[in-house]
């Protein structure tokens, strides 16, 4: 026996009933959950919603960060409660973020960051409450820097026949980089002896020639960006070293010779001052130094007064006349037209013994 349908038409509007009475506020924007943005960008981390008749709450709305760590709580970065933003809570963002619409309860809670930077990477939270409905949304964030200060460089001998390596590394950029290498001058190819590493930028040619010669361009990618930098290429013949060192050797030899030359001049100059020093210190010390004449006439004769002054008539004989001649001519010497004057003695007294007179 079939089982009635009007009771199973009953139970099917009660339930209907009864999910439409328990309906609450839904989050619509569920299409992407994950985004990829580079350093210096703004990005928009969706949060629509919809409300129901039966959600009389007031209106919550947060954002918060989830760190990665699990120990550590969610941090509130902003906030719409009673018509009212609350963006002070974390300052990382501070200055950088806000809601997309300016009045959010019109169900549009998303929110944007601007100037984004590397330290942003994490997972954000929408929350919208009004009770009796609660919903959230997750939303995962990755910043990402692009490739910067790339540099190129050569290393090996640039010579034919040699391998020469293309180096290429960026100071900046987020991983993974990816390096690539072209030919901008002549042919667009590469040479066929090279090998590519993408992952290190390096470019090895092998067995160098001529052709090889040129410029060389390197771009280095991520996910979100590229850098470029490029380096020339001059492939000359083997130098002729021995010429080289032919040449280095004369050289040093002729800077040693003019080297030795003016050591040798100086040497001599100084021996010829200190043999000339030596003898004019030889000439000061054979050769006394000359007495003063006036000093020494002068104590020749005063000398020859206190002695003669000494004397009396009675004991002048036998005394034998002195000639005047016997000064020595060095030490007393008067011009012919001068008459030497004598200050008068205290002794007035004239004795005349021959010849001699004293005073």
């Amino acid at each position: 026996m079939e089982p009635p349908l009007l009771p199973l038409l009953g139970v099917a509007l009660v339930l209907l009933c009864s999910a439409g009475l328990t309906r609450s506020l839904t989050i619509t924007s569920v299409d992407q959950s994950m985004f990829e943005k580079a350093q210096g960008e703004k990005v928009t981390l969706p949060c629509t919603f919809e409300l129901s008749a039966e959600d009389e709450g007031p209106l919550d709305i947060e954002w918060v960060l989830i760190p990665a760590d699990n120990q550590k709580k969610e941090q509130i970065i902003i906030m719409y409660a009673v018509d009212r933003v609350y963006n002070h809570y974390y300052a990382g963002l501070t200055g950088r973020m806000q809601f997309t619409n300016l009045d959010p309860k019109s169900g549009d809670g998303s929110l944007d960051i601007l100037n984004l930077k590397a330290s942003d990477t994490g997972t954000y939270q929408c929350k919208v409450k009004k009770a009796p409905g609660v919903q959230s949304k997750k939303i995962q964030l990755t910043v990402l820097v692009k490739p910067a200060r790339t540099k190129c460089s050569i290393e090996g001998s640039q010579e034919i026949g040699k391998d020469v390596t293309l180096k290429c590394v960026s100071q900046e950029g987020s991983p993974l980089l990816s390096y690539d290498w072209r030919r901008v001058s002549g042919t667009q190819n590469l040479p066929a002896t090279s090998v590519l590493n993408k992952n290190t930028g390096e470019l090895l040619l092998k067995n160098a020639s001529r052709e090889y010669s040129g410029t060389y361009s390197c771009v280095a990618t991520n996910r979100v960006g590229t850098d470029e930098c490029s380096v020339e290429l001059n492939v000359t013949p083997p130098v002729n070293t021995a010429g080289i060192i032919a040449g280095a050797i004369i050289g040093t030899l002729l800077g040693l010779s003019v080297l030795c030359s003016i050591i040798f001049c100086f040497c001599k100059k100084h021996r010829e001052k200190k043999y000339e020093k030596e003898v004019h210190h030889d000439i000061r010390e054979d050769v006394p130094p000359p007495k003063s004449r006036s000093s020494t006439a002068r104590s020749y004769i005063g000398s020859n007064r206190s002695s003669l002054g000494s004397m009396s008539p009675s004991n002048m004989e036998g005394y034998t006349k002195t000639p005047y001649s016997q000064v020595p001519s060095e030490d007393f010497e008067r011009a012919p037209t001068q008459t030497p004057a004598f200050a008068p003695s205290k002794y007035d007294i004239a004795h005349k013994i021959g010849d001699i007179t004293v005073v």
